[in-house]
């Protein structure tokens, strides 16, 4: 018994030292950094921002890989059955992630298979529309709308998305009667919508600010609660005749679950670092996003407080699976 006793403490504690060895050599080879969306929109923008910087700080390239699709879904389940728990592949979590599970059955489960890492940043989406569209005003655009039901098109970056969401929270508060046309990201949708193929996007701040301020796009009002400093002369959907409408988008990062406490606690302390510097704080200003940076039991609580709020919303929309 005593031996068998012994040989299990000596198990322990060499693994406690493999793992504090792994710890302090990490990162000794470039790390994928998965996005669940294709290049050209938001999710990409902060990914690639974030990267950059951790690559900077950490001596290592942090490697940016699209998988577009379901709202994050083909890339979510190919992380949590294929990625190494060892911090060399690591993901960007998006509003997606909390509304899939009230939306589609999905092959792996939202928390189980996360090692969450922190809540980098949060922005507002935008409710933009093509310059040829008549109203100006949430309420010229209610009325206009109420006089068509059902013929005018609304685009987003996919299903589930808050850029969908939106737009269905905005139906279900005015009883309005939209198309929704949704694609596989929102640099797909964004040039789409340029050339005039829909009339209604409530696009992530950052992806849209740029061409509302060139006037390739108008900007009608803001989906948070209140005006983004990003465009403080452009509205929120609430003070413009819908009390109580508000919708956030979250970029959160993650690692499979069961990676080793000290490289997620690693990572964490390197993104907070990045989220702190005074170039990272100017870029999301300037996309229209706040930085946050919290802890890994942050980040979790309120990953799981978004998949119970959105669950509600969703099956009250009636967008719930079956």
């Amino acid at each position: 018994m005593k031996k068998l006793f012994k040989n299990k403490c000596l198990q322990s504690i060499i693994l406690l030292a493999s793992a504090c060895a792994q710890a302090q050599t990490y990162p000794a080879k470039p790390i994928r950094f998965v996005v669940g969306f294709p290049p050209g929109g938001t999710n990409d923008l902060v990914a690639r921002a974030i990267g950059q910087k951790l690559t900077e700080q950490m001596g290592q390239q942090f490697i940016i890989e699209n998988r577009g699709g379901a709202n994050t879904a083909i890339a979510s389940e190919m992380f949590a059955k294929t990625a190494a728990p060892d911090g060399y592949t690591i993901m960007l979590n998006a509003p997606g992630h909390a509304t899939n599970p009230a939306m589609m059955k999905l092959n792996f489960d939202s928390m189980r298979d996360f090692a969450f890492i922190t809540i980098a940043a949060e922005s507002v989406n935008l409710l933009v529309t093509h310059p040829s569209f008549p109203p100006r005003t949430v309420k010229e655009m209610i009325a206009f709308s109420k006089a068509r039901p059902g013929q005018i098109n609304y685009g987003s970056s996919g299903v589930g998305t808050t850029v969908h969401l939106s737009g269905a929270l905005f139906e279900y508060m005015t009883g309005v009667k939209w198309v929704h046309i949704p694609y596989k990201g929102a640099g797909p949708a964004l040039i789409e919508m340029l050339g005039g193929q829909f009339s209604l996007y409530f696009g992530n701040m950052p992806s849209v600010i740029g061409y509302a301020r060139q006037g390739k796009l108008r900007g009608i009002a803001v989906t948070g609660s209140k005006r983004s400093s990003a465009a403080m002369d452009i509205p929120t959907v609430a003070e413009s005749g819908i009390p109580g409408y508000e919708v956030t988008t979250w970029y959160g990062t993650s690692a499979p679950a069961k990676t080793p406490r000290e490289i997620v606690d690693r990572l964490n302390s390197e993104i907070l670092r990045a989220l702190k510097s005074s170039d990272m704080q100017a870029r999301f200003k300037d996309y229209g996003a706040d930085a946050i940076g919290n802890t890994p039991e942050q980040a979790t609580t309120y990953v799981q407080s978004e998949i119970n709020k959105w669950g509600k919303v969703i099956k009250a929309a009636g967008l719930a699976s079956q």
